[in-house]
């Protein structure tokens, strides 16, 4: 990692800052890191460009239309709203100088974008493009991933993820949030919250989770009725013929930010949630229950400040940047475009099951 790294940014609102955040913290927990430069942020409107440039150190401000010209950025962050993720991915991956790729999910909103997606997926791009899942990078998920994948605990029976907020309860949080409120496979929680378990489901458990039914609930009189509030997903995997539920909410109260995994085979258990997040549980007859503590186990040289530090959830979008920025992997699972694919497949087939169930 000895090249420097020219850094553009398309989008400066809140995804954006986290990962002007990451890109600046790199340095306190790896040696190893290239120097990064902020080269240029762009944004269709001009104080908020202006204003994110000034204060996260970014040397210029632009409006989207002007970076595509640009050949002193080698490495660009898609994060922008949802609806431009393809259109300018394609752009970015056409572009000469760009050999790296960071894209916010959803990484589509519709088949058609999906079939372009496989398209570029299955040219010769030359870039590497990697999904903004860094949920995947959490200590314990990373571990856990690992040791499921190893095939000690059995073949899948059943299964059981979920990820829940509750801002949306709040009547002031919806109203400065219309646009959030668009219907499945734009906006909602499916694909704000779900998408992040559907790719920890994928990594877990492999590429061929199929979508059996899916409903939505959780309606609101001062909300649009094709909203995606709260979603409740039937999947099969169907190597092991097992079935399990997603659900994906904003209005689950109480929760905060929750998130619980459940992978049950014949053998043994692992069991993973947020309000224990540095640690995830297993079984298997042999060892009884343990649980394993983990904390911020990332390797290599990233103990800042210790190794028993919790890790959260910034701590895991560190680490992401540092393999985006081609660190060794070592026991990391990589969310490229194939597998952001794969999950906005699995968002489609949602979107078209809700939708029937709506009709």
């Amino acid at each position: 990692m000895d090249k420097p790294v020219r850094v553009g940014f398309l989008g400066a609102g809140g995804i954006a800052q986290s990962h002007a955040y990451a890109l600046d913290a790199l340095k306190y927990y790896y040696k190893d890191v290239s120097p990064i430069e902020k080269v240029i942020v762009a944004s269709p409107t001009p104080s908020s460009r202006e204003g994110f440039a000034k204060r996260f150190g970014f040397q210029e401000a632009v409006p989207p239309e002007e970076i595509w010209g640009r050949d002193d950025v080698n490495t660009l962050y898609i994060a922008g709203p949802n609806d431009t993720h393809t259109p300018q991915l394609l752009k970015a991956a056409a572009m000469h100088g760009i050999e790296r790729i960071y894209l916010e999910k959803p990484i589509a909103i519709s088949q058609y974008e999906i079939d372009q997606l496989e398209a570029l997926n299955a040219s010769n791009h030359g870039k590497f493009i990697m999904i903004g899942f860094q949920f995947l990078q959490k200590s314990p998920i990373r571990k856990a991933i690992h040791h499921w994948r190893s095939g000690v605990f059995g073949d899948l029976v059943h299964f059981r993820v979920e990820y829940l907020h509750s801002s949306y309860l709040d009547p002031a949080y919806r109203a400065k949030r219309e646009e959030r409120l668009l219907p499945i496979p734009l906006q909602g929680a499916a694909v704000d919250l779900g998408s992040h378990a559907l790719s920890l489901l994928t990594a877990f458990l492999g590429d061929h989770l199929v979508v059996r039914d899916a409903a939505a609930s959780g309606f609101m009189e001062d909300v649009p009725e094709n909203s995606d509030l709260c979603t409740t997903v039937l999947l099969e995997e169907p190597t092991t013929r097992a079935v399990g539920t997603m659900i994906a909410s904003r209005v689950s109260a109480g929760t905060g930010d929750l998130m619980r995994v459940e992978l049950w085979g014949r053998r043994g258990t692992i069991l993973f949630d947020t309000t224990h997040p540095d640690v995830y549980r297993s079984f298997l007859p042999e060892e009884g229950w343990v649980t394993h503590h983990v904390n911020s186990d990332y390797m290599p040289e990233s103990k800042f400040p210790s190794d028993y530090t919790p890790s959260g959830w910034l701590r895991a979008l560190v680490h992401n940047h540092y393999l985006f920025l081609g660190a060794d992997p070592g026991i990391s699972f990589i969310p490229d475009l194939t597998h952001g694919i794969i999950v906005q497949r699995l968002l489609q087939d949602i979107a078209e099951h809700i939708i029937t169930n709506q009709s």
